[in-house]
């Protein structure tokens, strides 16, 4: 990543591309994120039926690998080729729109479009009063549990609230000599245990970007962490490892529980069908609102963009519920679109699949989708929430291995973020 400074003076200095020609000017450039090969022809038909309702545009599609999406995206904004349309996750675009590198869309979108889209996903993509992202795609986590360490530990379905987790963890170990649940504290990897916080009620920052973490809530969730990793009750690498070993574990028959995806189960179905045949899914793990958490995937608008308008028209056109529909339909994944998130529940409820492991990822995919009722995004794309997890993570990392007590944690982490606030939010 470039320097922050360095960022911000190159996004500001963004007008259009020097004078390009004709054919240039009615070409929009869209960048999406691995989509390339397996959606191809999906990406083709949408880029063909807008072709023939904006004639005379053409688009120019590009795939970028995740890891590299947001070196490849500022090495084109210092070239002056930015693309018109980006697919981004919601932090790296929230960086960008707080340095004035995304256009705001307000004045570009038709009014009332925000009405086809689900309330708080949309307001996802706010920074004040700027509207820097169109919402595409969506995820969300349910509990996958192995129904045979559940019953060996005296459970019949997992916990669903945080605070039931200490007893049914200790239960687990005591009867079974496996592990209830692994959460990371990799400062890099997962955000669900950040988001755990917020489902225990605390308010991670305050308006003006300080810590408000440094609460009575804030110190229960960092002793809540500490306590149940000193007493053996999650597995030692959470603080050396990231969300992969929990899969590893879970397919091993290790772990009695892991959140994740329904299409977890494809592969689990390959990978162990022992510990398959033993899986159901439950909802998600939740707290005092009981709020589930929801994963977005944006389109936004470069500031350089001279097709603006044509990259907004789009985005809009590639998340219409018909668009959405087919694409959550192909991918596995959840639309932001009102209308085509009923027709996908609709069309879930239309029997069971055709063998066993089809309708249990039928059913997982039901309970998925049933979770957007009452979920948002727990953590917001705060410019700087890369940087929030990796000080939080790292101080309950030396809390958990005894270096220093949780409140101790608590107050170094606050500490650590104000001072980086105070420099980048005077």
């Amino acid at each position: 990543m470039l320097p922050g400074l360095s960022l911000a003076l190159a996004l500001a200095a963004c007008g259009g591309p020097s004078a390009p020609n004709g054919a240039q000017q009615r070409q929009i450039s869209v960048w999406t994120l691995d989509l390339a090969p397996r959606f191809n022809p999906f990406m083709q038909r949408v880029i063909r039926d807008w072709q023939a309702r904006n004639p005379g545009y053409t688009v120019r599609w590009t795939d970028v690998p995740w890891s590299s999406v947001e070196r490849k995206l500022l090495a084109a904004v210092f070239a002056r080729t930015a693309p018109d349309l980006v697919n981004l996750n919601p932090p790296f675009a929230a960086n960008l729109a707080s340095k004035g590198g995304l256009r705001d869309l307000t004045g570009l979108l038709p009014a009332g479009v925000e009405a086809r889209y689900l309330p708080r996903i949309w307001q996802a993509g706010r920074q004040g009063s700027l509207q820097f992202a169109i919402p595409w795609y969506l995820t969300t986590r349910v509990t996958m549990a192995n129904r045979d360490l559940l019953r060996r530990a005296g459970y019949s379905a997992p916990p669903r609230r945080w605070q039931e987790v200490p007893a049914y963890a200790e239960a687990v170990r005591r009867r079974t000599g496996r592990y209830a649940l692994f959460v990371t504290v990799v400062p890099d990897d997962s955000a669900e245990l950040l988001e755990s916080m917020v489902q225990m009620g605390v308010q991670l920052l305050d308006g003006r970007q300080r810590a408000a973490f440094d609460s009575p809530a804030g110190r229960r969730a960092f002793a809540f962490w500490t306590d149940l990793y000193r007493r053996g009750l999650l597995p030692r690498e959470v603080v050396s490892q990231g969300y992969r070993r929990a899969i590893e574990l879970y397919q091993a028959g290790d772990l009695a529980q892991v959140a994740t995806g329904p299409d977890f189960l494809r592969n689990l179905q390959t990978n162990a069908p022992g510990i398959a045949a033993d899986t159901r899914a439950w909802p998600p793990l939740t707290g005092i609102g009981s709020e589930a958490n929801v994963a977005v995937m944006n389109l936004v608008v470069p500031r350089q963009s001279s097709k603006a308008a044509a990259a907004v028209d789009f985005a809009l056109f590639l998340t219409d519920a018909r668009n959405q529909l087919a694409f959550a339909e192909e991918a596995r994944v959840l639309p932001s679109s009102r209308q085509a998130l009923t027709q996908l529940e609709l069309r879930l409820r239309q029997g069971p699949g055709a063998t066993p492991g089809e309708a249990l990822v039928q059913e997982a995919r039901r309970l998925s989708a049933r979770t957007l009722a009452d979920a948002r995004v727990l953590v917001p794309a705060t410019p700087g929430v890369k940087r929030l997890q990796a000080i939080v993570y790292t101080q309950l990392q030396r809390a958990m291995l005894g270096e220093i007590d949780s409140n101790g944690a608590l107050v170094e982490a606050a500490r650590q973020w104000n001072h980086y606030a105070e420099a980048r939010w005077p």
